[in-house]
């Protein structure tokens, strides 16, 4: 549950046209907007955006000049051409730290044996990994193990190149939103609209398709039993698994559950979104955590935050 530091003027909203498949639309840059700015709404990475335009992604834009928008065949080509390589899951804010706890199946893998080793109880890791305790594990399968708990005996062995998703709600569909949308689903269901915003583009990049090596799926990237419990705790009715707009929904519940639980403390929410409540009382922040922490809050000031 991956930093440049701009301000945006708050009384400055640009909303982006989303650009067509084929091809670029034109953008006039405006009062308040950068570079970082104008690739968040729409839902590109500024590293895409600059390579499109032939700029650094520290360039300043300046008022009234226009910049290009591509699609996202365009923007691939052009990251491409530059010697870059597309975001993935949770590199919305660049240099984000991986999942916590990700592992990947090698074979000879149980999960009664990986849950052993990690000591935790069978049913409470297949819970949160949306599987059956007596499922039999595919090599390859991508699984969330406890935070900081000690590597399984097979870690050591190369990963395998395939990846396999296991099938559980939240479902992963090709669908993204923007910064608005993001800020105000968050604000509907009480988590603070610009800190829900920076969490969904660290983790995201506001795409609901991302599937992280622990397993975590959509725009919040939430695990499938953080989603069961959400559904059955928090949510005032049934949300849809194949919804990007109930990802961030559930994710916005969490992150205020998760406020409440921590008094009110804004960085312990957040650390404990990463890495885990019960982990981040037991054993304090992880250096990865403190890591994620300071770029989610180094990109909620460019949410308005």
């Amino acid at each position: 549950m991956r930093a440049l530091r701009v301000s945006l003027v708050a009384a400055v909203v640009v909303l982006v046209a989303t650009p067509a498949a084929h091809a670029h639309v034109l953008h006039t840059v405006s009062a308040g907007e950068t570079l970082w700015s104008i690739a968040a709404q729409s839902n590109l990475t500024t590293r895409t955006l600059a390579a499109f335009n032939g700029l650094s992604e520290n360039a300043n834009v300046v008022l009234g000049s226009t910049i290009k928008i591509p699609s996202i065949a365009e923007g691939r080509a052009a990251l491409a051409a530059a010697g870059g390589a597309p975001a993935t899951a949770g590199s919305g804010a660049g240099g984000a730290p991986a999942p916590l706890g990700a592992y990947i199946v090698r074979p000879g893998d149980t999960l009664s044996a990986l849950a052993a080793q990690t000591g935790v109880p069978t049913a409470q890791m297949a819970y949160m990994n949306g599987l059956a305790p007596t499922a039999h594990l595919l090599i390859g399968t991508v699984l969330k193990l406890p935070s900081g708990a000690a590597a399984p005996a097979r870690a050591s062995m190369p990963a395998p190149a395939a990846r396999v998703v296991p099938r559980a709600d939240p479902v992963p569909t090709a669908t993204r939103l923007d910064a608005a949308q993001v800020k105000a689903l968050a604000a509907e269901n009480g988590a603070p609209a610009a800190l829900a915003a920076a969490i969904a583009w660290q983790e995201s990049g506001f795409n609901n398709a991302a599937v992280s090596s622990a397993n975590a799926r959509g725009v919040m990237q939430i695990m499938p039993g953080t989603w069961d419990w959400v559904n059955r705790n928090l949510a005032r009715g049934p949300l849809d698994p194949a919804s990007a707009a109930d990802n961030v929904r559930a994710g916005s519940l969490y992150l205020a559950q998760l406020l409440r639980q921590t008094g009110g403390d804004p960085r312990l929410a957040v650390a404990s979104y990463y890495q885990g409540l019960a982990s981040v009382r037991s054993r304090g922040m992880f250096d990865d955590t403190k890591r994620y922490v300071d770029n989610v809050f180094a990109l909620q000031g460019r949410f308005g935050g």
